[in-house]
């Protein structure tokens, strides 16, 4: 199990084509702050349905959507 499959499950049963999700929120989702591993486990988020997209540093956001070919 992946130490990110609470944010992919999240996205998942959202079931939303985008979102942005703020540091913060992210970290409440997962109960702790996301870190530089995230830049590893983000392609986990295609087993879900959904692709990382930006990740901003200055306004401490994280941008997904809902992968090609995803239903």
């Amino acid at each position: 199990m992946s130490k990110y499959e609470k944010l992919w499950k999240y996205l998942k049963e959202k079931d939303q084509d985008s979102y942005e999700l703020s540091f913060e929120e992210v970290k409440n989702i997962l109960g702790f702050e996301i870190d530089h591993s995230f830049l590893t486990y983000k392609k986990e988020a295609c087993e879900y349905g959904y692709e990382v997209g930006k990740i901003s540093m200055k306004e401490k956001i994280v941008n997904f959507h809902r992968s090609e070919g995803a239903l």
